[in-house]
């Protein structure tokens, strides 16, 4: 009778701490909305988005703003989801798309699409997340393989490690290449080096939904799978897991997951780190709790962000990318120095 009274008691505070996320959540996208260098009424704000507002304001909201707040909400989600997998699947809670190198082998395969495919902000902004993909799932099987041991498995600490020399190799050849870029793509590429959310109109939003939505719910399928992995490799294979099968597919969940959101956000760092780190604090390790509040924490962190970086030195902006590593570097140490 206690115990239950002390499961509904915990269950409570989850739901609490969702709720609160979410109305946190809604109230700085509302906010967000007129951050920027041209101020627009609260009022005018509401009646624009219910379709009331004046044509120089539905423009400003609809077309510039809204698709950049949209898709900063996507992929602080999507990064954040991403790490709380490559956690589980590595055990390492160091575990991070940005940190291992994804980002970068993303942001290398779309630069390379972009410099052979100059028409990109037409329709073939529809592939970015694929060729993104592709230069994810690359750098991470080259990180995994130097990190694997045949004798101990996948070894944590040289994950990390590995992972850092595979980042950095990557973007010094994404910068030695952009100098066979015109203008306007080195423009784009810089951008994307500073973490900036460039992709701000709708049909970046359109080509980044559809790989949301598959792969988080693949993910939210793979929920037991992932308690148990956290258990080690040999309770769950005595509980009938396929470890090394299951850790594939989490594995390519997470890569894709990272790729998607980089191909059309930029170099974004550390809100896979955070998110999962802030959500077991605040819930515990099971992922049903952890994978929907590392989501709600990577969109507002990136959010927030960004929003920040909008206002802070107007008409100038400080990339999104920029803020979210002047809090996630000591974080990162911080952590780094806790391990023993």
């Amino acid at each position: 009778m206690m115990r239950t009274a002390m499961e509904q008691k915990v269950t409570r505070k989850r739901w609490l701490i969702l709720i609160s996320l979410i109305i946190l959540l809604v109230g700085t996208f509302v906010y967000s909305v007129n951050a920027g260098f041209s101020k627009i009424p609260f009022a005018d704000v509401v009646k624009t988005l219910v379709g009331q507002g004046s044509p120089q304001d539905t423009l400003i909201i609809s077309q510039f703003r809204l698709p950049r707040i949209v898709v900063a909400v996507l992929v602080g989600a999507g990064l954040a989801v991403s790490g709380a997998l490559l956690q589980a699947v590595s055990q390492n809670s160091l575990a991070d798309p940005g940190i291992l190198g994804i980002n970068n082998g993303a942001g290398l395969a779309v630069m390379l699409y972009i410099s052979y495919f100059p028409s990109t902000l037409d329709v073939p902004v529809m592939f970015m997340p694929l060729v993104g993909f592709v230069g994810a799932i690359l750098t991470a099987f080259v990180v995994y393989g130097l990190s694997y041991s045949k004798q101990e498995g996948l070894l944590p600490n040289r994950l990390v490690l590995t992972g850092v020399a595979v980042s950095a190799a990557v973007a010094a050849l994404m910068t030695l290449l952009t100098i066979r870029l015109d203008p306007e793509n080195y423009q784009i590429v810089a951008e994307w080096l500073a973490g900036n959310i460039w992709a701000s109109n709708w049909q970046y939003v359109f080509a980044l939904l559809p790989w949301l939505l598959v792969l988080v719910t693949v993910a939210i399928f793979k929920i037991k799978t992932l308690d148990i992995l956290g258990f080690g490799d040999q309770v769950a294979t005595g509980l009938g897991i396929r470890t090394e099968k299951e850790k594939a597919i989490l594995l390519i969940v997470a890569v894709a997951l990272a790729a998607a959101c980089v191909s059309v956000s930029g170099g974004i760092a550390f809100i896979g780190l955070i998110g999962p780190h802030i959500a077991r604090r605040l819930v515990g390790s099971g992922h049903k709790w952890v994978l929907p509040i590392s989501a709600l924490i990577g969109a507002l962190l990136l959010l927030v962000a960004d929003t920040v970086g909008r206002m802070i030195l107007q008409p100038s902006e400080i990339f999104a990318g920029i803020v979210v590593a002047v809090i996630g570097a000591p974080y990162f140490l911080y952590l780094l120095a806790k391990i023993k």
